[in-house]
């Protein structure tokens, strides 16, 4: 991302960046258990309720039974959580400075609920190509006026 760390972190934190990097595909709610909080500031290590996704940003279709595992304020985080459709759904983002702007790193690891054969497989092709999306709706944030955005360089 062409910014400095510390924007980047402020961004990809916050509930409304969050949904803005998911956008138009897909919305999350915070739990209402932390309404007013941001990623970095719930509490970490305990389960926080349910955050509904949303497709499109109105139809419910999912929740994901949001908890934070880990956290480095300003360098990463780890969730763990559970969703409706996965026994297990993990997602830590690292940033990293890097000349000229920030590198953002997203692993996920997914399990899903439903043992069908090759699941698996079809879940993360999906979930790449959304991180993907992700990436370029974040980068487009930062991108100077008139400036290019940058490269998505892979989940």
């Amino acid at each position: 991302m062409p910014a400095p760390a510390a924007e980047v972190w402020a961004r990809v934190v916050h509930p409304d960046g969050i949904n803005d990097e998911m956008r138009p595909w897909m919305s999350m709610t915070m739990p209402r258990s932390v309404a007013g909080l941001t990623v970095e500031t719930v509490p970490v290590g305990r389960p926080l309720g349910r955050a509904w996704l949303r497709l499109f940003g109105v139809v419910p279709f999912d929740y994901d039974h949001l908890t934070i595992a880990e956290l480095e304020p300003g360098v990463r985080f780890l969730e763990r959580s559970t969703m409706l459709t996965m026994r297990r759904w993990e997602h830590e983002r690292t940033l990293t400075p890097v000349d000229g702007g920030t590198r953002v790193h997203d692993r996920v690891t997914l399990e899903p609920r439903l043992p069908v054969p090759g699941l698996a497989s079809l879940l993360a092709v999906v979930v790449r190509a959304f991180f993907a999306h992700r990436h370029r709706s974040l980068a487009r944030h930062f991108r100077p006026p008139g400036g290019r955005t940058m490269r998505h360089s892979g989940t």
